[in-house]
């Protein structure tokens, strides 16, 4: 059985143990005992050292932990060093989470049903079916309250059998480990923690999204706060400069720089519209009659909305078909005048299959695409 020093000292950097066990040819180690946290309850494991190794994961297998190691180590006694950067962020995230859960309990009686760290957000999932930004920055300004406060987290071990009063029943039973803030909340928790509420530092709710009936938070903590805050400024006084407008006035500018951009695409599109009819239509007038008195182009290039209209400004003076031939990605668009005996989907339709194809349309336009093997000069032919 590997003791769990965590367990009772979060703060703990490094320790002395022996190595009991080896495998994967000394690259999976088990100790005697270990300040190691193994990925557990929504909290990703620690990583440092063991003697010249790196720790690269770290598992629970209930009774005794695994430390994965970058090589081979021997048994032995051996010094082990936390990364305590990565440890620290993550003793705030969860903390941080243990804060936000209870506060959002204690004001609007939401429950938390699932926590995830992530490496750069951490999420929780709450039974409720919407969430206000009014009520989130509540909760956030509460958070600050009790952060301010300093109030103590302690750790106890205490028989689950015992009216515990905590936030969340456990489903374990024997001894639980309890984490409580002080006049605030009580949760069994294996996780490492902070020894007050002042060390959270602010909570930030940055997200909210609706997930299988429930709401999902994304937030951040303490230095995980400052980053993401010091970023957001950053991005928001780039804008401002490539703007010319003070920071507060930037969300009005950009919404009228938008509209302004959605009214020149619409322009743009009923330019670039005409401009293909009347390219169809000079094309008509340019392209010679052949012996049956249909007039047949043939475009190479690719298929989009201007080619689409050229197409059928063309055929739409009578008498015509006209062929667009695609290379990347190989496919082909007829169209075809009512008048010209053609059914442009039918015809479309019969090469590209035979070709290994997909397509189809109706009589005056049709559309296919073909495998990247497939002669698409042979099938154009075909077509016309």
């Amino acid at each position: 059985m590997t003791e769990r020093l965590y367990y009772q000292d979060c703060y703990l950097r490094d320790f002395r143990a022996q190595v009991i066990e080896t495998a994967d040819e000394g690259r999976r180690v088990y100790l005697d005992r270990t300040a190691f946290y193994p990925t557990s309850g929504g909290q990703p494991f620690d990583t440092g050292t063991l003697g010249a190794a790196n720790v690269i994961d770290v598992i629970d297998e209930e009774d005794r932990m695994a430390h994965v190691l970058d090589t081979s180590i021997s048994a032995g006694e051996i010094t082990g060093q936390i990364n305590w950067e990565r440890r620290f962020d993550h003793m705030q995230q969860h903390s941080g989470q243990h804060l936000l859960s209870a506060v959002l309990e204690d004001l609007f009686k939401i429950s938390t049903v699932s926590f995830h760290l992530g490496s750069e957000v951490s999420t929780i999932d709450i039974t409720a079916p919407a969430i206000t930004g009014v009520q989130i920055e509540r909760v956030e300004d509460r958070c600050a309250e009790i952060v301010r406060e300093a109030r103590p987290l302690t750790i106890t071990f205490e028989d689950g059998t015992a009216g515990l009063g905590l936030r969340k029943e456990s489903q374990r039973s024997g001894t639980l480990r309890v984490i409580a803030i002080d006049r605030i909340d009580r949760s069994a928790c294996g996780g490492t923690h902070l020894r007050s509420t002042a060390e959270i530092g602010p909570v930030f709710v940055r997200k909210t999204e609706k997930i299988r009936g429930n709401i999902r938070l994304e937030f951040v903590c303490g230095l995980r706060a400052l980053r993401h805050a010091r970023a957001d400024f950053r991005t928001l006084q780039e804008v401002s400069r490539q703007l010319s407008a003070p920071a507060a006035e930037t969300p009005a500018v950009v919404a009228a720089q938008f509209e302004r951009v959605k009214t020149l695409e619409k322009s743009n599109q009923r330019l670039a519209s005409e401009l293909a009819q009347r390219e169809g239509r000079e094309l008509w007038d340019a392209t010679a009659r052949g012996p049956d008195g249909i007039r047949r182009i043939t475009q190479h290039g690719p298929i989009d909305d201007a080619t689409r209209t050229r197409a059928q400004a063309f055929v739409a003076q009578g008498k015509a078909v006209f062929l667009v031939v695609s290379a990347n990605p190989p496919s082909v668009l007829l169209a075809a005048s009512a008048d010209s005996g053609i059914h442009a989907g039918d015809r479309v339709k019969a090469a590209v299959t035979s070709a290994g194809g997909r397509g189809g349309g109706n009589q005056a336009l049709a559309q296919g695409s073909l495998p990247a093997s497939a002669d698409v000069a042979a099938l154009a032919t075909s077509l016309l």
